[in-house]
């Protein structure tokens, strides 16, 4: 027989007393399952009691949400409040990563990261993060955690998920609901799989996307059978490695559906909303997928009205499912760290504001798992309450897995400029950095750059513990660059190599959760300095025309609060960083004093797509050799756009800039976003105090489209500046 469909005629409802045992089954389909809370919302409607619940993948999470005892409202409202266009982020929130790795980011692209193990390169098992997921499914759950299988939900429940090692189905009853829930929605080369009781538990999907025979398993009368798969592609998308890919998936998921659908007898009931275009990957759609569902959910009141119980036996029914256990403990009796050793435990301990015999606040919560994600180090970061063995109360318990992929990272950056009139630059640079070097968690960064620009830089990071972030840095580095110096009128008149070697060693605090409040140093270091003529205009009296060596040796003290939320192309935060050197130099035999005093500082204001940075820079040089380069220069896109870079140079400097940039409304794949602009700047460089004027301050002009991608930063801009030629610039990496 064929099974019903939404246009089935509705006989009288269902007495409260004999009346067919229900189950539902929800099938995945990605972000298409927002739907089934649509269907929810109808069932409710028409007073359908549901029995049995069984879903795959997303159809899973809802289909569990809604067995422990959340109504459909209740999905709607949180399921809908959910930011889902950065829910499946890999990475932290900038904001709580520690200041070496947000410094990190403006020398390299945060996303093109490669691991080192046991001899071999290794990569992310899943090309995006469901920690965020799995966060919101344990909050959701945690009333269910002491329930003995998922019989005992106020609706019996089964999820399907995949054996990845042998490919059979697997059926999960008991244990973790929220474990069991993101098992089932793995999603092969997106979401990395689940370990769970011994097996590795990839997308249901892939065997049983709509699990009609296991609800028929648990002894149900009727089905009531919904499908939000994803339809085949069309030809056009076939044309990649990654469309052929998906569709291999989808056809395989496609295949055991209709397997399924082919067991539906006249008795049963599916339901099909049609969503047209949208796909499983379309998370940010999500409010619109709902709408949908539940447009099409209103259409099927008539099909869904022979399942309907009589009003108080449906309020009744309504009563039970009401949860009854106590969500959280009223205080915790502990709070442990299991995956990691007791040093890394001791350490970790630090960073989290849970404490024992704190109730569970689930905001402060929510900060602790950001900072234990925020190191990097961890694949797999949960927590679980559970009890103390000897007195049965209970405890939080943070679950960390470390990363298969550590603790070597590799990063690679690349910058590229021209002006496509002969002013050009390269830089490649490699960035190693290994974590835990001991068990007390130091950090050791190393980078290798070879170009306009080559070097050497090493650096150890050493936490010291106590209340305060307190660390201990340790940083050498050898470099060489290539200095051009110009006239007024922007000709060169030199080109020079400066080679410096340096070592320091720092006291460093961190205030404030993920550095909020700044990171302070204060330091001494020594250095060994040649400035080497290569090309110089003979006639020129002011330019040094011999080899310049000096040693130099003092105390640097910096700052630094960053809480931008991009690097590049930032939305929202602020970044301020504050340096002063006081040294002495020690050249031909004579030792002068230096010292030279920096601030900068960024705003970024956002409304909707629209941002305003508004960056300043002051810096001052004192006790600069006569006939000596100047240490401080501007000149470039952004740093005084239409001027050669280093073409304004001076030991005093002023720099003010306001660029307003604004996010296109179009997903480019490759990068976060794609951006067009302008910027307006305005300052200048002063060789001695007096010079400094406002008459004297040069203005320039950017226009520009930008893209963040996972190669860096990316400009393709117009610049100007007065009395000088219009220009054309691209850009990849720093500016």
């Amino acid at each position: 027989m064929a099974p019903s469909t939404a246009e089935s005629s509705a006989p009288t409802p269902a007495t409260a007393t004999r009346r067919p045992k229900i189950g539902l089954v929800l099938s995945g389909g990605g972000a298409r399952g927002f739907a089934h809370v649509g269907v929810l919302k109808a069932l409710e409607a028409a007073r359908v009691p549901v029995d049995v619940v069984v879903g795959t993948s997303m159809g899973a999470i809802v289909g569990g949400l809604y067995a422990s005892g959340m109504s459909p409202q209740a999905l709607e409202s949180e399921l809908m409040g959910i930011a889902w266009d950065t829910m499946f982020e890999r990475r932290a929130p900038r904001q709580t990563l520690s200041q070496q790795r947000k410094e990190a980011d403006f020398d390299l692209s945060p996303v093109l990261q490669i691991g080192f193990r046991d001899g071999e390169f290794r990569t992310p098992t899943g090309a995006v993060s469901t920690r965020s997921l799995e966060w919101l499914l344990r909050r959701y759950t945690l009333h269910t955690r002491q329930l003995s299988s998922f019989d005992a939900l106020p609706t019996p429940f089964r999820a399907v998920a995949t054996d990845m090692e042998t490919g059979e189905p697997v059926v999960l009853a008991n244990g973790d609901l929220a474990a069991a829930l993101r098992a089932s929605m793995s999603v092969p080369g997106v979401f990395a799989p689940l370990e769970l009781n011994g097996q590795l538990l990839g997308d249901g999907g892939l065997v049983n996307n709509l699990p009609i025979d296991v609800a028929r398993a648990l002894g149900v009368d009727v089905v009531i059978a919904v499908n939000i798969g994803t339809p085949l592609a069309s030809r056009a998308t076939l044309g990649s490695v990654l469309g052929v890919s998906t569709q291999m998936i989808n056809i395989l998921t496609e295949q055991n559906v209709q397997r399924s659908i082919a067991t539906l007898t006249r008795h049963d009931l599916l339901l099909a909303p049609p969503l047209g275009e949208l796909t499983s990957r379309d998370f940010s759609e999500a409010a619109q997928i709902a709408e949908l569902g539940a447009a099409y959910a209103a259409t099927v009141t008539e099909a869904l009205a022979r399942f309907a119980i009589e009003p108080a036996a449906y309020a009744q029914w309504q009563l039970d499912r009401k949860p009854t256990a106590e969500p959280t403990p009223r205080a915790l009796a502990f709070v442990r760290f299991d995956g990691v050793n007791d040093a890394q435990a001791a350490q970790l301990r630090r960073l989290v504001d849970t404490k024992a015999g704190d109730p569970i606040d689930h905001a402060v919560l929510a900060g602790d798992l950001l900072q234990l994600t925020a190191s990097g180090d961890y694949e797999h970061v949960d927590y679980r309450l559970a009890p103390d063995p000897a007195t049965l109360q209970e405890g939080l318990v943070f679950d960390l897995k470390a990363t298969d992929w550590g603790p070597n990272y590799l990063k690679l950056g690349l910058d590229l400029r021209t002006d496509f009139q002969g002013d050009a630059g390269f830089n490649l640079r490699l960035h190693h950095s290994r974590h835990w070097l001991t068990p007390t968690g130091t950090l050791w960064n190393n980078q290798v750059e070879i170009g306009n620009v080559s070097g050497l830089r090493t650096e150890l990071v050493h936490p010291l513990g106590g209340d305060h972030d307190r660390f201990a840095a340790f940083r050498a580095s050898v470099r060489r660059e290539k200095v051009n110096v110009y006239d007024s009128a922007g000709t060169a008149q030199g080109v020079y190599g400066r080679s410096t070697v340096t070592a320091a060693i720092a006291h460093g605090w961190t205030a404030g959760r993920g550095g909020s409040m700044g990171t302070a140093r204060v330091g001494v270091y020594a250095s060994r300095r040649i400035i080497e003529p290569e090309l110089v205009n003979s006639a020129s009296v002011e330019l040094p025309q011999q080899t310049l060596r000096w040693s130099e040796a003092g105390v640097k003290l910096g700052w630094v609060a960053d809480q931008l939320d991009h690097a590049h192309f930032p939305q929202h935060g602020y970044r301020m960083t504050a340096e002063a050197t006081l040294a002495r130099r020690y050249m031909l035999g004579e030792t002068m004093r230096f010292n030279q005093l920096e601030w900068q500082g960024s705003r970024v204001f956002s409304w909707g797509p629209r941002t305003l940075n508004v960056h300043a820079r002051l810096a001052r040089a004192g006790g600069v050799p006569a006939g000596a380069l100047p240490e401080l220069s501007l000149g470039g896109f952004q740093q005084l756009s239409g001027y050669k870079v280093g073409q304004v140079t001076g030991n005093h400097l002023a720099l003010g800039r306001v660029e307003y940039y604004q996010r296109l409304a179009m997903n480019p794949g490759i990068a976060r976003a794609l951006f067009v602009g302008g910027s307006l700047e305005v300052g200048n460089a002063w060789q001695q105090s007096s010079d400094i004027s406002l008459r004297h301050l040069k203005y320039g002009y950017s226009l520009y489209v930008g893209a963040d991608t996972g190669m860096g930063p990316v400009y393709f801009g117009w610049v100007h500046a007065k009395g000088r030629s219009p220009g054309i610039y691209l850009f990849l990496g720093k500016p």
